[in-house]
């Protein structure tokens, strides 16, 4: 059990090493006003937080920084909520003045945003759209051999997908398969079409369509819809500002994470809501051990949910991050459903 005065010390410990990224000594902690004690008894205290663990000591410097075990204290009982000040909410709220109608556009500028304002990096995690529903089929006739397949979904995406057609198939058989598409597969969501075209669809289009064995073969796999993981980052250079990241090895490691595909789980945790923090080998992977990742989740409509994640080092300002993806993530949302529901009410497909 910490006393108060040690709580308060290791507060300001926290909170000064966050700012400078420099040890923190007893003597620069007795000039605070919040710590009216002498050096002897801030140096005593500080001994004590470093032997159960919360402070550590480093090698070249008479001062302390903050362990792993400190951090996660800090961030469980002595972080205090802070406010944004004008320049930085209007900044944070600019992307939603800009009346942007795609959701991918939404996402992908909300995460520059916020890696502008933090200058760490942002990760977001887009929605599965794979589980929107099909709302219209259209197939476009290129030539002879060719056609495009056209799917709007139920929140305004379009697919557009090649495939090649049949000798000897007709306009007539194209529109004839359109119309099947849209009467089995209306409503259906995209991860299920192929299901649904196996049971269902290709018996139908064979008694109508003479020989649509063929035609239905090329259709299927050009329409091949896989459930999928949708990152945007911002800022993936911002950690080479952070003093902590120097370290060449360090750097490549992190840029090959985020370069080679890494999966989202990565960044984030399934079936989590809400804010979460990750303090260094509380994270998922070797390269982000000397990272801190705080994560946000946001609703997209139609139960559909999609996570924001800022990577900074351990020593990132948390409070101030902590508010922005507060901020962001109930924004980003309300927007979400904006676009849902606009985008549903205003299209006559």
């Amino acid at each position: 059990m910490l006393t108060n005065r040690q709580l308060l010390i290791l507060q300001l410990t926290v909170d000064d090493f966050i700012e400078s990224a420099q040890p923190v000594g007893s003597r620069q902690l007795s000039k605070k006003p919040e710590a009216p004690f002498s050096p002897a008894t801030i140096r005593n205290e500080m001994a004590d937080l470093e032997e159960m663990g919360y402070l550590e000591k480093t090698h070249t410097s008479s001062g302390r920084i903050p362990s792993e075990k400190g951090y996660r204290f800090y961030v469980d009982n002595l972080l205090t909520k802070e406010k944004l000040n004008t320049e930085d909410s209007i900044h944070l709220r600019s992307v939603f003045r800009e009346k942007i109608v795609e959701t991918e556009e939404l996402i992908r500028k909300s995460a520059t945003i916020l890696s502008d304002l933090t200058n760490y990096t942002s990760i977001l995690l887009g929605p599965d759209t794979s589980l929107h529903a099909v709302k219209r089929f259209s197939i476009v006739p290129l030539d002879e051999k060719t056609a495009v397949a056209i799917i709007v979904t139920d929140n305004g995406r379009v697919e557009n997908r090649l495939f090649n057609v049949p000798e000897g198939f007709t306009a007539s058989d194209i529109e004839k398969m359109v119309n099947i598409l849209n009467e089995r597969l209306i409503g259906t969501p995209l991860v299920h079409i192929q299901k649904i075209l196996a049971q269902e669809t290709q018996m139908v289009l064979e008694r109508h369509i003479h020989h649509a064995g063929d035609l239905f073969a090329s259709f299927q796999r050009a329409i091949s819809i896989e459930p999928e993981e949708r990152l945007f980052f911002g800022g993936k250079m911002n950690m080479m500002k952070q003093p902590e990241f120097n370290d060449i090895h360090k750097m490549k490691t992190f840029f090959e994470l985020m370069d080679k595909g890494a999966p989202a789980m990565t960044f984030f945790q399934e079936g989590m809501t809400g804010i979460h923090v990750r303090i260094g080998s509380e994270n998922n992977h070797n390269a982000m051990e000397d990272c801190s990742v705080i994560t946000a989740t946001y609703s997209a409509g139609d139960n559909m949910t999609g996570s924001i994640a800022i990577i900074g080092p351990k020593r990132m300002d948390y409070a101030r991050v902590i508010t922005m993806l507060d901020l962001m993530s109930s924004d980003l949302s309300r927007e979400l459903a904006r676009l849902t529901i606009g985008g549903t009410a205003g299209r006559n497909d």
